[in-house]
């Protein structure tokens, strides 16, 4: 009995010695999960298959390697030739089905763009671009047409517009009816048409503001090719240039005056609490002035002593006051506002009289820019616009293929050229229905930094 109960106690031992071991050779070669999956979800079989001919029926599936979902299907699909109605698109697990909704034409390509629509559930990974392609007839459409859409004011890319193709149109088909192929931009301003028929087609480029695919807006950011293209005979890139014919009006709220505001407020425009030597003095009020009397602003030196040779205006929002005047450099003055001679429609006007006491700048807070201009066409009137982020802060014509400036404020600045082909001094929208192209500007890539007190050069190549 002893020894019996010596094995069974040696037995329990060895079995709790061996759950020791276990346990820590589990805690230290414990699974990490493996690597993380960055794979798009890949097609392993479609019926019909991709690239069918002869297809008949309404019903497509797709099925994938991998649990898949549609992101945004309604702004990701394309469909061409343009359905009127969109097929009905769902996903379940490892598969994508497809309903179409409308006739199919005879012998006629077609692919269904998904754009970036489809990926895979656990880690999002995107199938970007995927086109399932099928034909009514025997054979897949190839032909391709490529180009580029630039916006015409700033020579820059608004990927938001789409181009559009109608075969066989008349020119007003632009304006009833929806495209037959539809491409979207790429980041570059790119485009591309693939699987087109042989056949005259017309372009065009649209911002569809109302989503019905058609121009039916003069404020619509819209662009057009002055002659058709078939494709079978195209071998350059189609260059479109899109302008909105109108400027979108903004909605301007009313001000609400706050109940304590008991006056008029004026902002100016100093630089760092200087006058700029190049621009007008400015003020702004707060509310539009319905009383405006020049005689009661005065421009005066440090012995109060008025300054001759100015000239005071007010603009047509009535907001706005420009002293104009050939400015000194590193000077002082006063400003002196009266303030009975100011008040707006509800008669506040300044508490008191108010004098505003500024130094001009002085010339080396300014530096001078030279520019040289490889291949610039001068027959077209260019102009060199300087901007800061988006706003245009100056503006100089062209003559000759080297310009300079001597009197230039610091700053990093954007620089585009507008070939002014009318010579009028502004840019010029394009006219569909009298068949006129737009002007076009270009936008340069690289900025230009200016520095106070030095001699900044540079060559531009257009």
């Amino acid at each position: 009995m002893i020894k019996r109960g010596i094995f069974f106690i040696g037995i329990a031992l060895a079995c709790h010695i061996c759950s020791l071991l276990i346990t820590g050779c589990a805690q230290i070669g414990s699974p990490t999960g493996g690597p993380k999956d960055t794979s798009a979800p890949v097609l392993i079989k479609a019926i019909p298959s991709n690239n069918q001919t002869n297809f008949s029926g309404n019903n497509i599936t797709l099925s994938f390697d991998e649990y898949v979902d549609l992101q945004d299907i309604q702004s990701n699909l394309l469909v061409s030739p343009s359905p009127r109605n969109n097929p009905s698109i769902n996903s379940n697990l490892r598969t994508i089905t497809i309903k179409l909704k409308d006739s199919l034409l005879p012998n006629t390509t077609y692919a269904i763009n998904f754009s970036n629509a489809i990926k895979d559930i656990n880690e999002g990974n995107v199938l970007n671009n995927f086109v399932y392609t099928f034909s009514t007839g025997a054979y897949i459409d190839s032909l391709t047409l490529d180009g580029k859409l630039m916006m015409a004011e700033t020579g820059k890319i608004d990927s938001s517009l789409n181009v559009l193709l109608y075969k066989n149109a008349s020119d007003t088909d632009v304006t009833t009816r929806r495209p037959d192929y539809i491409a979207k931009l790429k980041g570059d301003g790119s485009f591309t048409f693939k699987n087109l028929p042989s056949g005259k087609f017309k372009i065009y480029a649209l911002k569809d503001g109302d989503g019905n695919k058609y121009y039916n807006a003069a404020t619509e950011p819209f662009g057009f090719y002055n002659t058709e293209i078939n494709p079978l005979d195209s071998n350059n890139k189609i260059n479109l240039f899109a302008y909105s014919e109108k400027k979108q009006e903004v909605n301007t709220s009313t001000t609400v005056r706050n109940e304590k505001e008991k006056r008029l407020k004026f902002a100016n425009n100093f630089i760092y609490g200087k006058q700029d030597l190049l621009n007008t003095f400015q003020l702004t009020s707060n509310s539009p002035l319905q009383q405006f009397d020049a005689d009661s602003i005065l421009l005066l030196d440090t012995s109060f002593i008025k300054i001759k040779g100015y000239a005071i205006s007010i603009d047509s929002s009535r907001k706005k006051i420009s002293i104009d005047y050939k400015w000194p450099s590193n000077q002082p003055f006063n400003l002196v506002v009266f303030k009975n001679g100011l008040s707006d429609s509800s008669g506040l006007k300044l508490l008191k009289n108010d004098t505003i006491k500024f130094f001009t700048k002085s010339i080396s807070e300014y530096g001078s820019l030279k520019i040289t201009f490889k291949n610039i066409d001068l027959t077209k009137h260019p102009i060199l616009y300087f901007l800061d982020g988006e706003n245009i802060k100056y503006t100089f014509n062209i003559q000759s293929e080297t310009w300079e400036n001597k009197m230039m404020l610091p700053g990093d600045f954007s620089l585009r050229i507008l070939y002014d082909k009318n010579n009028n001094g502004q840019w010029d929208p394009g006219n569909y229905k009298l068949k006129l192209q737009p002007e076009i500007s270009i936008s340069l890539p690289e900025k230009i930094n200016i520095k106070a007190d030095w001699e900044n050069e540079r060559e531009i190549v257009l």
